[in-house]
């Protein structure tokens, strides 16, 4: 089954379902000031799906997508080897002058 008939023959996600939770870090933060908000965003997404939802959710206007998959690290602790989860995050430009509110201005 090819990935784009399964992506027709599945209903349309909701728009909390595509986006989980926006990254505050500081280096999101230093991408904020330049109009990039990084989301975490369900590894099934697509583009489209997170310029839709983001554009619903947040009363913007989104002018490009990218999206990267973040691998999870192999970590040891006390002796034992574990794994981190796999994760999907989201850069998200928006247009000239507009901005969203997510709590890092300080």
């Amino acid at each position: 089954m090819s990935l784009s008939f399964k992506r027709m023959t599945e209903k349309s996600p909701s728009l909390f379902d595509v986006i989980i939770a926006p990254i505050i870090t500081e280096k999101a933060t230093l991408a904020a000031e330049k109009g990039q908000y990084i989301f975490s965003v369900a590894p099934h997404a697509t583009k489209r799906d997170i310029k839709t939802a983001v554009e619903a959710l947040y009363k913007v206007d989104v002018k490009k997508v990218n999206t990267l998959n973040v691998e999870g690290k192999v970590k040891r602790f006390r002796g034992q080897y574990g794994r981190r989860k796999s994760r999907k995050k989201a850069i998200v430009c928006l247009a000239a002058g507009q901005t969203i509110n997510l709590g890092m201005e300080s």
